[in-house]
């Protein structure tokens, strides 16, 4: 399946919806914004690091491995969709559940998200966005949180609620808030084999999706 590519304005953007619909390639006037990884591309890897930990994809319906479920979910292991232009579609193989993604490209970024509970009985169900970005240890971030040294990571859980934009370097990341009032912040300098990414991570849970039932969200990201 080939990349898909979508320009506008001041943004262009590229996805590859074979894997797992990760967006690859997000240039703000030229300049690359997400962390191009390591060379490391190994979608069948168990785990999501060895499988290679760069670009923008979705984490669905779970984040930790369970004995059911895969590492970071399956929306990054599976092919995606194409059913319009910045319109795709993943659907669970573990769980039925789908999500379907559109995205428009203008003055800002805008994501729009629909998840649906494709069973028959209730499921959990659980989303975060997992954008990383390029990280330079003296960048600006709007929210508090520890640098890690050269060779270590961190990861930063917000009180609920608190937060539902962050800025980052040139952006600004926003998110529906209501709908999606968990968020971390993840940093990597150097760790895991080398990468440097920061990633903001707005995210929600439902212990009991029941069935048929969508939830409906969105994301931005707005240049400075």
């Amino acid at each position: 399946m080939s990349t898909v590519r979508l320009t506008a304005n001041r943004w262009a953007m590229e996805i590859r919806p074979e894997r797992g619909g990760r967006i690859t390639s997000l240039r703000l006037e030229g300049e690359e914004l997400l962390d191009q990884g390591i060379g490391v591309d190994q979608p069948t890897a168990e785990g999501f690091v060895e499988a290679g930990a760069f670009g923008w994809d979705e984490m669905v319906p779970n984040l930790e491995p369970t004995a059911a479920l895969p590492d970071h979910g399956e929306a990054w292991r599976l092919p995606w969709e194409v059913l319009g232009d910045g319109v795709m579609r993943c659907r669970g193989r573990l769980v039925p559940w789908q999500l379907d993604r559109r995205i428009s490209l203008g003055d800002s970024v805008e994501v729009a998200y629909v998840y649906t509970n494709m069973g028959d009985t209730p499921h959990p169900a659980y989303w975060c966005a997992h954008p990383l970005l390029r990280y330079r240890s003296d960048m600006d971030i709007s929210v508090d949180v520890p640098r890690p040294d050269e060779g270590q990571s961190s990861k930063v859980f917000l009180p609920p609620g608190s937060v539902d934009h962050v800025r980052i370097g040139p952006v600004v990341v926003s998110w529906d808030g209501t709908m999606a009032p968990d968020v971390a912040i993840w940093l990597c300098n150097g760790d895991l084999g080398g990468y440097r990414q920061v990633a903001v991570e707005p995210s929600w849970t439902k212990p009991e999706f029941g069935p048929g039932d969508t939830y409906s969200w969105w994301l931005r990201i707005d240049a400075l």
